[in-house]
């Protein structure tokens, strides 16, 4: 579904992205792994149009969208779960709900089918769903983050770190949440530093090394310890 290659994405004169190539594949859920600082986030700023690329191509079903801007990224179907959740605190939560389908504005039966759908999903938000949004846990941030990215019917759904400043027993019940969508056949692109969650739920991952995909498959084809110990350390210091 979506083809990326040789994208180079720089902060200054400082290489983040060294002509990175992947395919996101329509359904299932693609994991990118790697160390801190090898540029996992950049590359998910720089797909959805938060950041731009100094060359390469990035297309989605053929169509180049290498260089549009970010709401025009929404619009193709590519729509990202922040690190961090960064939800709107001083709105509710139904009104973050609705705030993620900015793009359908005009579609208002639609918006409100899909806002039941997404509070019938997270019945917790259904239950705080005039609470402000910035008094909600951490757990319960990241299902409003996950419920406002649904409301604009994306493609593909980027998710950047979802276990961030969670306890386990939380992580666990968000990877519970990413694996019903990969089974309900949504595409998902996940960034996740917790690469033993990720490799349990990922139809195929990637590794990101110092800006350059390294190494890529499917889980239980490879040797999990050295995947990890790459997604941690890096391959120099892993070896």
């Amino acid at each position: 579904m979506l083809k990326i290659r040789d994208v180079q994405t720089s902060y200054g004169k400082i290489a983040a992205l060294k002509g990175v190539s992947l395919d996101i594949e329509d359904g299932g859920l693609t994991s990118l792994l790697g160390p801190n600082g090898a540029g996992k986030t950049t590359l998910i700023w720089t797909i959805a149009g938060i950041l731009k690329a100094q060359a390469g191509s990035m297309k989605i079903n053929g169509e180049d969208i290498l260089g549009l801007k970010a709401h025009q990224i929404v619009s193709k179907g590519i729509v990202t779960v922040p690190e961090n959740r960064l939800v709107f605190p001083e709105m509710s939560v139904t009104d973050n709900l609705i705030a993620g389908a900015f793009s359908r504005h005009r579609d208002k039966g639609g918006i409100e089918s899909d806002l039941e759908d997404v509070l019938t999903r997270f019945p917790r938000l259904r239950e705080r769903a005039d609470q402000l949004a910035g008094t909600l846990s951490g757990g319960e941030q990241q299902m409003l983050a996950v419920g406002r990215a649904l409301m604009a019917r994306p493609k593909i759904l980027l998710m950047d770190e979802p276990s961030t400043g969670l306890a386990p027993i939380i992580v666990e019940e968000i990877f519970e949440i990413i694996g019903r969508l990969r089974d309900e056949g949504r595409t998902i692109f996940l960034v996740e530093q917790n690469a033993h969650m990720a490799l349990k739920y990922a139809d195929r991952f990637f590794l990101l090394e110092q800006g350059k995909v390294t190494f890529s498959g499917t889980p239980g084809e490879v040797d999990e310890k050295e995947v990890l110990e790459r997604a941690y350390l890096g391959a120099r210091k892993a070896g």
